[in-house]
């Protein structure tokens, strides 16, 4: 199969996993486009959903899918998204899209996180793909000097605002072994909005579309 045949198989594979009259978290990527397109033809029975990113917010709608406001939502039964990078332990390096803060909300509410990838994506070790952090335009340097010590290399990502108003540094470089222990050391730094290692709060399944079809992974 083409990477692109991966994903929509993963994509695909997840419509399996949510519940009837459920609230779908949905996050933000091309795999995940796919999982909008398919949740399409579900859309009657699901109660609607909420959504990591305007990008994602929008296609939904262009499709005719409720997308409900996340402060009027107690909790999301099931959240479904990408990932830059995955282990065998379902932790993830995520954030390509720039979406990695409502990315990170939406996970935190969600009872049940599906990642949906291609099997390219699968990692022994996180850090070949450089982690994105978003922080707020104040403290870009005072953030880049502290990944700088940790370090990586970050690197500003030119023309890009997040929804949120924040740049995105990514940061090159990386070896981590201790996703959860790093996730841990950078939310203590100060001005940095999030960091894009899902960890603390990793996947619970991994659907994982190979040359053979769809693997599936639990946590």
């Amino acid at each position: 199969m083409t990477t692109e045949e991966m994903k929509r198989a993963a994509a695909h594979a997840a419509l399996a996993y949510v519940p009837n009259g459920a609230i779908v978290g949905v996050g933000t990527g091309s795999t995940v486009n796919f999982f909008i397109d398919a949740l399409q033809s579900i859309r009657a029975r699901i109660a609607g959903t909420v959504s990591s990113s305007r990008a994602s917010t929008e296609r939904l709608r262009q499709l005719g899918i409720p997308v409900l406001d996340l402060n009027q939502v107690e909790g999301v039964p099931i959240y479904v998204d990408g990932a830059d990078e995955v282990t065998a332990r379902l932790h993830m390096i995520k954030g390509g899209g720039g979406a990695l803060t409502g990315e990170k909300i939406v996970a935190a509410m969600a009872a049940r996180f599906v990642c949906i990838a291609d099997q390219a994506k699968k990692k022994d070790v996180l850090g070949a793909f450089p982690l994105p952090v978003e922080v707020i335009p104040l403290a870009r340097s005072h953030v880049a000097r502290q990944m700088a010590a940790l370090g990586g290399r970050p690197v500003l990502r030119e023309g890009f605002v997040s929804d949120y108003g924040n740049l995105i540094l990514d940061v090159h470089g990386l070896d981590i072994p201790d996703p959860v222990g790093l996730e841990g050391r950078l939310d203590q730094i100060a001005g940095m909005v999030t960091n894009g290692i899902f960890a603390r709060r990793r996947a619970d399944v991994l659907l994982l579309g190979t040359d053979t079809g769809v693997s599936t992974l639990t946590a």
